[in-house]
């Protein structure tokens, strides 16, 4: 696997959930696959869960870690060309990437939707300019559009945690006081899509997500219907897609935050969730603090999938 930007760069999911079994079992099995082997990981945007998980990752392959904080100890960097840089930006990204890939054999980076230009944010444009002019392999540690690695965990989770084959998975929008990206439920989306679970979006009108990762998924604008029998519920607030609201604010209804009214809906599921998270915005703390709540084993896949990317990476080097 040279780059992991989406669910179509992992294959076959039989076999990568095989891979991260195994791996589960012994996590330093391949420490010395990356022996003088280094990752560079790369942030434009803040990072807990994300910068300990694959750092971790790397280390039980046996790499060196180079951790660069773009907002702090770096030049500011300059993203778009055609740009007269006689502003506050010395360095421009199209000279700093290579000049990263010298010192590197793969590339982690991290890069949020601005919000300012939905053409620009959807397009990836500062992701793929590291997988082109890097010269390294890069996956993405979240981008305006995706965070595979997120949901490669989510789904080694349910995975574990399911009592029947096929289960129903619920992805419910919740309030927050601030826009968020579309990444996270895109990206969750898109991998739910790819198994034979059924799969249910709930959210506000005005927040359907972009078609090509809603799928096949049925949306369902009635949260409490959308809830009934179901497995697992993910929960994830995002700001609005579509035309003029794109990432804008639409509704900060208390309604749709999680509690036990609406799981008391469901099958007796699990709530799962990416976290940071709003508690009471997003959901209750009797619901985040039940026997239910899966998202510390969730958060704590997260060096799984990181070690499996990492790993089928080093071996493609």
């Amino acid at each position: 696997m040279k780059n992991f930007t989406c669910v179509q760069d992992i294959g076959s999911l039989k076999v990568a959930l095989d891979e991260a079994f195994e791996i589960k079992k012994d996590r330093f099995k391949y420490v010395e696959l990356g022996k003088n082997k280094t990752l560079m990981m790369i942030f434009f945007n803040s990072s807990l869960r994300t910068r300990l998980s694959t750092q971790k990752a790397a280390m039980n392959l046996g790499m060196n870690v180079i951790v660069l904080d773009i907002n702090q100890g770096a030049w500011k960097l300059e993203t778009e060309r055609g740009v007269i840089m006689d502003g506050d930006k010395p360095e421009h990204l199209l000279e700093a990437i290579p000049v990263m890939g010298c010192y590197c054999d793969i590339i982690g980076v991290r890069s949020f939707a601005q919000f300012e230009n939905r053409d620009y944010d959807y397009e990836e444009v500062v992701l793929n300019q590291f997988i082109k002019y890097s010269g390294r392999p890069v996956f993405s540690m979240e981008a305006a559009t995706r965070h595979p690695l997120q949901s490669f965990a989510d789904l080694i989770t349910i995975e574990e945690y399911k009592k029947t084959k096929l289960p129903k998975v619920v992805m419910s929008w919740a309030p927050h006081p601030r826009p968020l990206p579309q990444a996270v439920p895109n990206s969750f989306a898109e991998w739910m899509n790819a198994t034979d679970y059924e799969f249910v979006i709930t959210h506000p009108e005005g927040y359907e997500l972009a078609p090509e990762f809603v799928g096949n998924a049925r949306v369902e604008y009635d949260q409490m219907k959308a809830f009934e029998g179901a497995d697992f519920i993910y929960a994830k607030n995002w700001a609005a897609y579509s035309g003029d609201n794109y990432g804008k604010i639409l509704s900060k209804d208390r309604e749709w935050t999680i509690g036990d009214r609406q799981m008391g809906m469901t099958n007796n599921a699990y709530f799962m969730h990416c976290l940071p998270v709003r508690r009471n915005m997003i959901v209750t703390d009797d619901v985040i603090e039940s026997s239910q709540s899966i998202v510390i084993p969730e958060a704590a896949n997260r060096e799984i999938s990181a070690t499996v990317v990492l790993k089928r990476m080093l071996q493609a080097l």
